[in-house]
């Protein structure tokens, strides 16, 4: 079985990281200011990801996959990394990963998670997720079912 993918995206692609993460892959967004491209191609490589990245100018380093991202839109960013390394989907992935840190979520019981909730959320009937890197807390509410249909709007699942 193949590993999964892992993203490095530079910080001109950090909306599109983001929904990499809603989609349950690993992605991080990195690069400050004085930050050189070495670094970052060495930290994707080191790291074993795929460098996402919109400056073509980016030389090409031996065993290291970049994609130089041309749409320039996050949504047709988006569909043209999945398309370009031939990734799919998967529903059973979305929302797995913390959105802050990146971590994969833990399940949080119901008694857990209800004194930790606006009153209105613990009248919901949904389950509760926890991020253990940074104490994050998610449920499933309206915003879940936008996104949902914002990414089948886009085709992102077939």
């Amino acid at each position: 079985m193949t590993p999964p993918v892992k993203f490095l995206a530079d910080s001109m692609l950090g909306r599109l990281s983001k929904w990499l993460v809603l989609l349950g892959f690993d992605s991080r967004c990195v690069g400050r200011k004085g930050e050189s491209d070495c670094a970052l191609l060495e930290m994707a490589q080191a790291e074993g990801r795929v460098f996402l990245t919109r400056d073509a100018n980016i030389p090409e380093v031996r065993g290291l996959t970049k994609v130089v991202v041309t749409p320039a839109g996050f949504e047709d960013q988006l569909k043209f990394v999945l398309a370009s390394l031939a990734l799919k989907a998967d529903r059973g992935r979305l929302f797995s990963r913390c959105t802050v840190c990146n971590v994969e979520l833990q399940t949080l019981s119901r008694e857990d998670a209800l004194p930790r909730v606006p009153p209105l959320v613990a009248e919901l009937d949904t389950a509760f997720f926890r991020c253990p890197g940074c104490g994050k807390l998610y449920w499933n509410g309206t915003h879940t079912a936008n996104t949902v249909a914002k990414l089948e709007r886009m085709g992102i699942f077939g």
